[in-house]
């Protein structure tokens, strides 16, 4: 891939989107009866933004793992990726939680683990390529608003 690197963003970018779009598919019913029942706290956006806003993280995030995996040196790459990898596993089993289990404390907790697994893929892309790892802020920033949304959710809906 080095010789094309076009096709390692494509790659990467597409394995993350279908990450998205298949738990986007795995939950839409369970999606539907979570708009339709359950009480959200202040902030909640409307629906329509969620897929929005995470077809473009999942666009971006897809975009920092190519920049990284197409870097040197092996080591700190490799770990990286890793941790890319275990973030984008949890990102997915998150909305299994929360939106078809409707385990709320659970996905919270989830959650929480999720951010902590981002911070520590920030600092590995940000060794590797210090603007990747820069980039992937955003989607820290979006996850720990879902933090926020998840426990309002939790809280009003004990």
């Amino acid at each position: 891939m080095k010789n094309k690197p076009w096709k390692n963003y494509v790659f990467w970018i597409v394995l993350t989107e279908a990450v998205g779009f298949v738990a986007g598919l795995l939950t839409r019913e369970g999606t539907k009866i979570y708009n339709e029942t359950i009480t959200k706290p202040p902030l909640s956006p409307p629906a329509i933004v969620f897929p929005i806003v995470w077809a473009a993280l999942y666009a971006l995030m897809g975009f920092c793992a190519a920049r990284v995996s197409l870097q040197n040196p092996l080591k700190n790459r490799r770990t990286a990726i890793y941790f890319y990898i275990a973030q984008l596993a949890f990102n997915f089993f998150w909305s299994i939680i929360f939106f078809n289990a409707q385990a709320f404390l659970i996905a919270f907790i989830w959650l929480v683990a999720l951010w902590a697994l981002i911070f520590l893929t920030i600092r590995a892309f940000r060794k590797v390529d210090l603007f990747a790892g820069n980039l992937m802020i955003a989607y820290l920033v979006w996850v720990s608003f879902a933090g926020y949304l998840n426990l309002g959710v939790w809280l009003l809906n004990r």
